[in-house]
């Protein structure tokens, strides 16, 4: 078991690298990096995932998009997307594809911190989560794996970190207005920035995993101007 929290930091850019080890290292993390896909496997290979990944989208060879995709495939570790500054497309992009929160460049040591420890700290109360299962609709929420199963037909979605988050939210508490700012702290940790779309991304693609498309929202409902609300019943098992 690991005494500090290990963040691996994948960059290709050497001066970036070096004064995030140098950096998140005085504030008592544990720090690996890599330079692109290739050397970020094999640090993952060699000690196994670590509690967080700062990952760039523009990699040589694999870029970033590519590589959380793949890492998705076998964690549900928090990813933080480092960013082109105002690129919009980017931030949308990592978000669905599963990241969990991104960063613009150029960013100051204390924006980043304050995101590594809202993830850290939201990944860290996932794991104390209690009862095992939670049923709502034609779903059962596994809190263990992150796991949704449908009990109509028998298939199962794994969720992100940032989808059982915001599943959580609202399963924790059902037929409540719940405005965004009160969704980005449970899912970010902090409040959503002006002109922000990340919320919308975040809602869209946890209705989508549950099948909750359409016109007519089945699970969670839009309530224009105040905010979004969980319509389901909700049961606990163990």
């Amino acid at each position: 078991m690991r005494d500090h929290k290990q963040i691996l930091v994948v960059d290709d850019d050497r001066e970036i690298r070096d004064l995030l080890d140098e950096y998140l290292s005085k504030m008592g993390f544990t720090v690996v990096t890599a330079c692109d896909g290739v050397e970020m496997q094999s640090q993952i290979s060699q000690s196994g995932y670590p509690d967080l990944i700062l990952l760039d989208v523009m990699l040589p060879g694999e870029d970033g998009f590519e590589l959380c995709q793949r890492i998705r495939k076998d964690s549900m570790v928090p990813i933080i997307m480092l960013t082109a500054v105002s690129d919009e497309t980017d931030q949308i992009i990592g978000l669905e594809i599963g990241a969990d929160d991104y960063i613009a460049k150029p960013f100051s040591p204390r924006q980043l911190m304050a995101r590594i420890k809202a993830l850290l700290r939201r990944s860290h109360n996932e794991e104390q989560v209690n009862p095992t299962t939670i049923y709502f609709g034609n779903w059962a929420l596994d809190t263990l794996s992150h796991t949704v199963f449908n009990q109509e037909t028998q298939g199962k979605v794994e969720l992100s970190g940032s989808d059982f988050s915001l599943l959580m939210l609202f399963l924790s508490k059902p037929n409540q207005v719940l405005d965004r700012d009160t969704i980005s702290y449970a899912i970010k940790g902090r409040e959503t920035l002006p002109l922000e779309r990340g919320i919308d991304v975040q809602l869209s693609r946890l209705r989508q995993r549950l099948g909750d498309t359409g016109k007519h929202h089945k699970y969670i409902k839009t309530m224009r101007g105040n905010g979004y609300i969980f319509t389901a019943s909700v049961h606990y098992g163990h």
